[in-house]
């Protein structure tokens, strides 16, 4: 298990302007939410995390939510001064900000960039106006155009947006138009999630009194597959089940993530990941708040046995189409090999044709074609 300190750092800005119908991130409406006190929390956190867990250079950083383009310009730079007063940031660093389309106006994209910012990740999610507001989001198309235009006037060109297939009501036809508008943005990156209906939710309730009409499995299925052809006969590198790039536009972040490798974990319902413990922060803003005045505001923290951050390793790294690798597995377990932990499964999933063999660093594993779409399977197989 890696001992090192995290060099990536996850932020979590918890406001949005409204809250989707299939949202179960821990996000609250912005309206008479006391913004400026939960700034002033979110760098005593960084003061006492800096303070337990001293940070070396960090190589990533990820501002995510809610919506944290919703802080003013004002708030954005103070905001973003923090992080760097308390973080050494490496000059070539990652720093990915989520952003709502018609929520980065020039004066927010200034502040932006110069506190720091030089990825933003769009949550797009549909083309079609009609979809957009079905699912609860306030954004429409004009204002994608918008929000990439201007973020590229300010000089941000490592641009990401997120698409959603599976919507409700959703065709086949439906997104494959939207994903020929996003492929003629010519974006370095796309990422492309299904909908899945979580608990608390508004889409749950409907599902639950069977009002949310679901476009069936075969045409969910049908949706994937479309999507990686597009990306793909389009020149994206299909790097991670849900995520395609052109060379060098990976997200560095992520991949932290998929490698089972450590991160800071910081503001209300944050995660994070380092030395052993996996630890989630309290999710309200007033009990954040209130935690934050005087200690880490810790929801809960757990020990990570062996067993199970080898199972995490299989089933986050077998995400990336790489997959993994007997020497990346020997750096954060030495003395271990992937056959020696996980011989059934992996022999009963190489018998099933989901998963196939290769070579480099040791030898090692990846999805197959047929096993990308059964991803959830594959990684199921490894749960002791």
């Amino acid at each position: 298990m890696l001992t090192h300190a995290p060099r990536a750092l996850y932020i979590h800005i918890p406001f949005c302007t409204h809250k989707c119908h299939y949202c179960d991130f821990t996000s609250y409406v912005l309206r008479g939410q006391p913004v400026d006190a939960y700034l002033d929390a979110l760098e005593r956190e960084m003061v006492m995390t800096a303070k337990a867990l001293p940070p070396e250079e960090i190589r990533t950083v990820f501002v995510g939510g809610g919506t944290p383009t919703v802080l003013t310009p004002p708030q954005m730079e103070r905001f973003l001064a923090s992080v760097k007063r308390h973080f050494p940031i490496h000059p070539d660093a990652e720093f990915t900000m989520e952003a709502n389309p018609g929520t980065t106006d020039s004066e927010k994209l200034q502040a932006m960039r110069e506190g720091g910012v030089n990825r933003i990740s769009f949550g797009v999610q549909s083309f079609d106006n009609g979809l957009l507001e079905r699912i609860g989001r306030i954004h429409n198309v004009d204002d994608v155009y918008r929000s990439i235009e201007n973020a590229r006037t300010a000089g941000v060109h490592n641009l990401s947006i997120d698409l959603m297939f599976g919507l409700p009501g959703q065709t086949v036809e439906q997104l494959s138009d939207s994903v020929a508008k996003a492929l003629a943005l010519e974006l370095p990156h796309y990422s492309l999630y299904g909908l899945k209906v979580e608990e608390n939710t508004l889409f749950h309730a409907l599902y639950e009194r069977n009002e949310l009409p679901l476009p069936p499995e075969e045409d969910e299925l049908a949706m994937y597959m479309l999507l990686i052809d597009k990306l793909t006969a389009a020149g994206y590198d299909h790097y991670e089940i849900s995520n395609f790039a052109k060379p060098g536009f990976e997200s560095r972040h992520n991949i932290t993530y998929w490698r089972n490798e450590p991160y800071y974990g910081l503001g209300a319902g944050a995660h994070g990941y380092a030395r052993g413990e996996r630890h989630v922060n309290i999710k309200g803003i007033q009990p954040y708040l209130d935690a934050a005045a005087t200690r880490l505001p810790r929801l809960e923290t757990n020990g990570v046995s062996d067993e199970e951050a080898m199972e995490d390793f299989m089933m986050v790294g077998l995400r990336m189409l790489t997959g993994v690798r007997n020497g990346d597995f020997a750096l954060q377990f030495p003395g271990r090999t992937l056959e020696g932990c996980f011989g059934e499964p992996l022999e009963k999933l190489l018998r099933q044709g989901l998963i196939e063999a290769v070579e480099g660093r040791g030898g090692g594993y990846r999805l197959s074609k047929r096993g990308i779409p059964l991803g959830n399977e594959v990684f199921g197989a490894f749960l002791g």
